[in-house]
């Protein structure tokens, strides 16, 4: 009799590559911005890596920057999927921590959300990636591959475990990066976090680009 396997891949995450605003650290959601040269590349790097996984499905956020990273790592006819956007910052879009925490000391988007009457709660956002955490357990069999953004990755990062939303502010996940989500011994894993592929030279990707 064969052994029950001990680890099951689920879901596959790909942050975005670097858009301007990302590489200098400002909060874009609704933005429409695309990727700058260096983005564009690094989601290139992903390509080989992506490519030994055949996904059952293959989903994108609407916003340009996550469409571009998809269609740069093979993957032009990714279907969108409009729960994947970013988080809304409402009327800190555009702004960076530092600016915010100015008049708001000690503030993290994944404890006190956006502001004004655009910006999403956590609650909100728990909610939304609760739903497309649903739809995925509901596939099974292989891994579903996703393109999105920081914040809303890191929140569904934090939804997969069970656990409350603001654990995804310890999950960093920089542009052109992976993450693997699925199952150790059946329970809600973080398999593999925060992977960046080697460089033309075989070094280890960079971190730390953007927020």
């Amino acid at each position: 009799m064969n052994a029950e396997p001990t680890q099951q891949l689920d879901l596959i995450v790909v942050r975005h590559g670097a858009t301007p605003w990302s590489v200098s650290g400002r909060h874009t959601s609704h933005t429409d911005l695309g990727l700058t040269p260096a983005g564009r590349n690094e989601a290139e790097r992903l390509r080989p890596w992506l490519a030994a996984w055949s996904p059952v499905a293959v989903w994108t956020s609407p916003l340009r920057r996550a469409r571009e990273t998809a269609e740069a790592c093979g993957y032009a006819g990714a279907q969108v999927v409009p729960e994947l956007r970013e988080w809304d910052y409402g009327d800190y879009e555009g702004l960076t921590t530092p600016e915010i925490q100015h008049d708001s000391p000690g503030w993290s988007v994944f404890v006190g959300g956006g502001a004004g009457s655009q910006g999403e709660s956590p609650e909100e956002v728990a909610a939304r990636v609760d739903g497309l955490i649903a739809r995925i357990r509901g596939l099974g069999g292989r891994p579903v591959l996703a393109f999105a953004h920081g914040h809303v990755l890191r929140a569904l990062a934090a939804r997969w475990l069970g656990q409350n939303i603001r654990l995804g502010a310890r999950l960093g996940l920089d542009s052109g990066s992976l993450g693997l989500l699925g199952r150790l011994h059946g329970e809600p894993s973080l398999l593999a976090w925060n992977i960046h592929p080697p460089q033309a030279d075989g070094r280890a990707g960079d971190l730390g680009r953007g927020t």
